[in-house]
């Protein structure tokens, strides 16, 4: 069968290159094309477009490039129906696969599967009838999203477990180095590490990176080390670490996490991630229109956290500083529990745990896969 993919940012990559190589797996006569990135080309297929030409985040951002994302919409939609898939499988990104599955719907016969939900718990939760009426078929990567489709809205859905636990628990079982390995390959003194995870676009590293630094620089007895977005040059993060002690390593997040004593996270899929990896942290959000950040979070969100972690166990496991708490003096504070509280520390922990069993079982991927090809056949 032929499957048309359309992924929007990096994550997306990730996680669509590992349902491609179970959809292999499912239909050996598999062929792909798709919006994506490097590590779907990997798995093979023809990347017509890669997502780093799409990725336009926020409203600024968006507004300004209305033109390009309308003409590759525009592009997307007419090579969809020269090729003819017998599917579409959307990724995330709902801006621009909700307009794409609402053609499909309007002028083809072409089914839209949509894995990992648009996060409509937390904004914009009149998009319910856009999936409604557009959607195929929903698979949820998050448990709570179960009671929210189904009991809620009575959209029924297909939860298949999160692929970020699969993609930990592999890294984990062929990834077995010591300390002084890492450390050695990456030119890193002996000191206990501090991990900083600030996001994956310009804006979130701009306004979170240099507070996370001077929070983070404050204990020297350990040593800090950013994990450096793939789409993000290492020119740009050097406008915001020039003077400050901090390591920067492309590609290496896993094996950063693997061996870090804390971190500080933007909110995300890093943050589950790092609870995946058993690393205590402070989750950190700042931006410089936090007043109406917060006026939104008041009045139009949905949900009470902003961390994966948080929102999965239903309650705080990680501190969240979020806009107007998150100043150089509370992270410090609550990274400094992390570090010499082991009580404190034991107890996030044990949170993790909790989100570990809510999370269920490897095998997310494989579970769509097989739903998907089952769907399609029948």
């Amino acid at each position: 069968m032929k499957y048309y993919l359309i992924v929007g940012e990096a994550s997306g990559d990730l996680h669509a290159s590992h349902l491609m190589a179970a959809l292999k797996e499912q239909d050996p006569q598999a062929e792909f094309r798709f919006f994506g990135g490097d590590l779907m080309a990997a798995v093979g297929g023809t990347l017509v477009k890669h997502y780093k030409e799409l990725a336009y985040m926020g409203f600024f951002p968006v507004l300004l490039h209305l033109r390009t994302i309308f003409a590759n919409m525009k592009w997307c939609k007419n090579d969809i129906v020269a090729w003819h898939p017998d599917v579409v499988i959307m990724v995330d990104y709902p801006g621009f696969n909700l307009n794409i599955a609402k053609f499909l719907r309007a002028r083809t016969q072409i089914p839209a599967f949509y894995y990992i939900a648009p996060k409509i718990w937390a904004w914009k939760e009149y998009r319910i009838k856009n999936i409604k009426r557009d959607i195929t078929a929903l698979f949820s990567i998050l448990p709570f999203e179960v009671e929210f489709f189904e009991n809620k809205h009575r959209y029924p859905i297909h939860y298949v477990g999160n692929p970020t636990v699969d993609e930990v628990a592999d890294f984990q079982a062929d990834n077995s180095e010591s300390f002084v390995s890492f450390a050695n390959e990456n030119g890193l003194s002996d000191k206990p590490i501090i991990a900083l995870l600030a996001g994956s676009r310009k804006q979130e590293i701009k306004d979170n990176l240099p507070r996370m630094l001077q929070a983070a620089s404050r204990f020297p007895d350990y040593q800090l080390v950013l994990a450096a977005a793939p789409a993000i040059s290492m020119e740009y993060y050097r406008r915001y670490t020039d003077g400050a002690n901090v390591k920067i390593l492309f590609g290496q997040t896993y094996r950063l996490l693997q061996q870090a004593e804390a971190a500080l996270v933007t909110s995300g899929t890093a943050t589950l991630e790092t609870a995946l990896f058993q690393v205590p942290q402070v989750v950190c959000y700042y931006s410089a229109m936090g007043k109406m950040f917060s006026f939104l979070r008041k009045h139009l969100i949905k949900v009470p956290f902003i961390s994966l972690v948080n929102l999965i166990a239903d309650r705080e496991v990680v501190k969240e500083l979020v806009f107007e708490s998150m100043t150089v003096e509370n992270m410090q504070i609550e990274l400094g529990k992390l570090l010499f509280d082991p009580e404190y520390r034991q107890l996030m922990l044990n949170g993790y745990e909790d989100v570990s069993h809510r999370l269920g079982a490897v095998g997310a991927p494989r579970h769509a896969a097989t739903e998907m090809v089952r769907m399609l056949k029948k």
